[in-house]
């Protein structure tokens, strides 16, 4: 299984690449088709009946590149408000995961479905933002969800026994935790050092000082880890141990970039006030 999720990471990994390389055209594309798929399975674990799980996504998604295809772009202050109310409500998500750790939560099919439409398509706006702003800018977002999720992978099979919400998701653990902070927090230091002027959100947040830095990194992996818990959760009450079988070793795309979806908007805002 972890032959295959490599094999799965690695071609994924390509595909964003090669996208990145031929220009936004490609880049719009290959996203809409994960994003797409996201949502798809985001409805899908809101258990919504019959056809309207795809019906929905391809509404969705159509709009999305819709509007982007014709400029009608969010603005400066639109995407600032966009972002800003999806952080506030990943705020309430975590107080709800809290909550489903200690005494049981249970989301209705409205809400769940609901939150999906609001909060994907508020990533998306994000990361578009963030690409018009470079790719190296964006490639460091992603990789800091990357390397949170690899380093907390090893460092919890190795180092994990006490669990983080065993409730929510049995796998994680604190040791994780620990591994994917330490990972990043790294990572952005030897970035400091080996290319400080390179345009990579650490390096802009170093520039505010080390001592705002490293927590809002922090911040940002909580982040990812609060995205990856909130999926378990909705999985849990659907009954299902993945989004979808899409990708071989790791279930759907929603799996894959559930960690994604609450960093994008806050990584666009910390760009902002760094800047």
């Amino acid at each position: 299984m972890l032959r295959t999720r490599i094999v799965t990471a690695l071609i994924l990994l390509a595909l964003v690449l090669t996208a990145l390389w031929l220009g936004r055209v490609a880049f719009v594309a290959l996203a809409a088709l994960l994003f797409g798929a996201a949502i798809w399975e985001w409805l899908r674990l809101s258990q919504l009946p019959g056809r309207m799980p795809l019906v929905f996504a391809v509404i969705v998604v159509s709009l999305l590149v819709g509007l982007d295809s014709s400029g009608t772009r969010p603005g400066s202050a639109g995407l600032l408000l966009i972002c800003s109310a999806a952080a506030a409500l990943w705020l309430t998500i975590a107080a709800v995961l809290v909550q489903a750790q200690r005494r049981g939560f249970r989301l209705g099919r409205v809400s769940t479905a609901v939150l999906g439409c609001l909060l994907l398509p508020a990533a998306w706006f994000a990361m578009l933002a963030l690409y018009e702003k470079g790719l190296v800018l964006l490639f460091s977002v992603l990789a800091i969800v990357w390397i949170a999720d690899i380093a907390a992978y090893f460092t919890g099979r190795a180092f994990g026994k006490s669990k983080l919400a065993s409730n929510i998701s049995p796998g994680k653990t604190w040791a994780g935790v620990a591994g994917a902070v330490a990972g990043v927090l790294l990572v952005a230091l030897a970035v400091r050092l080996g290319a400080p002027d390179a345009p990579a959100l650490s390096n802009l947040l170093f520039r505010r000082g080390a001592e705002l830095a490293l927590p809002l990194l922090g911040v940002l992996v909580a982040a990812s880890i609060a995205g990856d818990l909130f999926e378990s959760l909705i999985k849990r009450q659907a009954g299902m141990k993945d989004s979808s079988q899409l990708l071989p070793g790791h279930g759907g795309v929603l799996d894959r970039i559930d960690a994604l979806i609450p960093v994008l908007p806050i990584a666009y805002l910390l760009h902002g006030w760094a800047s």
